[in-house]
């Protein structure tokens, strides 16, 4: 992966209890290891196999997506702002080391 995450967040400063809405997108092969290359040999396997969102402490959402997730992995999702802290957001990728973006939530 070259590029880092890219990631927006709806309100960084939302008031207690107001929806936030994340968006990521990581660019990433998302192989299978079950399709072969144009001289029929097999491509490796190389896919993200976990992504998980904090906010400080508090898991917000998982997801493992497996092999059949497309290129470029688009996640979106939503939290009501209890409390403001630090929004970690992590990819674990099965051939590296966990490709991680931080964005701070501080109530307003």
């Amino acid at each position: 992966m070259t590029k880092p995450p890219r990631v927006w967040v709806s309100n960084p400063k939302p008031a207690r209890g107001e929806l936030v809405r994340v968006r990521a997108q990581i660019e990433h092969p998302m192989e299978s290891g079950l399709r072969a290359d144009a001289s029929g040999q097999l491509r490796p396997r190389h896919i993200i196999s976990r992504f998980e969102a904090r906010l400080g402490p508090h898991p917000l959402f998982v997801w493992e997506p497996g092999i059949s997730v497309s290129p470029n992995p688009y996640i979106e999702f939503t939290f009501l702002a209890r409390e403001g802290g630090e929004l970690v957001m992590s990819w674990t990728d099965e051939k590296g080391p966990p490709i991680e973006v931080r964005r701070t939530i501080t109530l307003a």
